[in-house]
This record gives C-alpha cells, structure tokens and sequence, in this order.
C-alpha cells in the first residue's frame, strides 16, 4: 500500500530500510498512537467502557470507618431499654437497680450489639469513644422525652405532683434560710414559683445529660480498648 506524506503529499519509498523522512520535503514521517499513548502514560483507554477507568481508580473504603447506620440501631435501642427501666424505676423500686447498671453499662452493651451485628468491623479505642458519644446523646433524649411524658401524665392527668412541688419548695426555702445575705422578698415569691421550679428541673436535666455523655463515652472508649484487645489476640488463638 502507497504511503504519502503528509506536509507536501509525495511519495514516500516503501521498500524496508528507508529514511523515516520524506525525501521531498523532510518532513519526519513517525507517528505514534493516541490509543497507545494514553494506556503507556497511564491515561484512560480509548476502547474502555465509560466509567470504567473511573472505577478502578476509586480508592476503597477506609477499614476503620464506622458504619453509623448499625451504631446508631443499637444505641436508639439500647437508650429505649434504658428509659423504659427508669420509669418502672419510679414505680417499683426494685427496677432502681437494674435500671442504674443498665445506664451506667450502656455504651459496652451498644459495642456488643454493633460488633455482634458487625463482626468484621475495626474497633478501638477511637471508635468505641465516637460510638459512646451517640449512646450518651440518645441516653439524654430518650430519658428527656421518656421523663417528660411522664410528668405530663403525673401532672395533668393524675394531679400527683404535689409532694413534688413541696420537695422544691422545701429546699427552696431551706437555701434562703441558710444563706448569709438577705434575701429580697421579690426574689423569695419568685424562686417559689412554677418557672423556677420547671427551670431548676431543666438544669438538672441538662447536667445530667452532660453528665451522660462523658460517662458514655468513657465507656465507649474502653469497651473499644476490649474490643482491639479480643481483634489482636484473634488470630494468635
């Protein structure tokens, strides 16, 4: 087959061993392909299918990332046992108890069902402490709501608040007794009102929720220090 050159449109010899140049003009006649080029060089092949390359290149997924969807279940179920038991806690004192150690062991029954849920997932001490804070902060919903609903309830619906309101007056007016400068007798209808009193459980809520979350995640953090323990001396046994 003839050949041709490209800048003037001559001949060029097709006999084996001749000048890579067009002898009319010089002009170099070597050309390299795209389609070679890009695949040397690392680029993307032109007969790939599209996205293919895309594909490949895209990293896999960190190992030690965690899968928040399971992690959040198990918290929002382990809480939902919790405040279940805390308001049986207020009727039967013997649910005080298991009610206590349910909360206070929250954020390693949560690592036990996300491990058991996930067994191949990284844990450590990192994980299990993020893990904790979810735990604590769905502790401090679901109490809030769960306590809420039930004061609710004990307020307007059965009218048993009483001893409750008596018990804040009664350390209300105890405080004011024993404080060293006088108090104003303004100040003194005003802390015996219901706002104080619904701010003061307010206040307690929340540093009891605080209180929750640090706990929580110090669990967290442990029951994930557990958790790296059992994954290294797994394969050793």
């Amino acid at each position: 087959m003839q050949e041709f050159c490209h800048r003037c449109g001559g001949e060029l010899p097709t006999g084996s061993g001749e000048s890579p140049f067009c002898p009319q003009c010089g002009a170099p006649q070597l050309s390299l392909s795209l389609e070679n080029q890009s695949v040397e060089t690392g680029g993307e092949d032109a007969n790939a299918e599209p996205g293919a390359a895309s594909a490949v290149a895209a990293p896999p997924p960190s190992p030690r990332q965690v899968e928040w969807k399971t992690a959040i279940r198990c918290a929002a179920v382990v809480a939902a046992v919790g405040a279940l038991l805390s308001l049986g806690a207020i009727r039967v004192d013997v649910l005080s108890m298991v009610s206590f150690l349910w909360i206070m062991s929250a954020s390693l029954i949560t690592l036990g069902f996300y491990q058991t849920r996930r067994p191949a997932a990284w844990m450590d001490v990192r994980v299990g402490a993020r893990i904790g804070v979810v735990v604590g902060v769905c502790l401090a919903l679901e109490l809030g709501i769960a306590l809420a609903g039930a004061g609710l309830v004990a307020r307007f619906g059965m009218h048993a608040m009483g001893s409750f309101d008596a018990q804040l007056t009664a350390q209300v007016q105890k405080a004011v007794q024993q404080s060293s400068t006088p108090v104003p007798a303004a100040m003194i209808d005003f802390l015996g009102s219901p706002e104080f009193r619904g701010g003061m459980v307010l206040a307690g809520f929340a540093f009891l929720s605080a209180g929750l979350v640090v706990l929580s995640t110090l669990g967290g953090a442990f029951a994930g220090l557990l958790g790296l323990l059992l994954m290294r001396r797994g394969p050793a046994g």
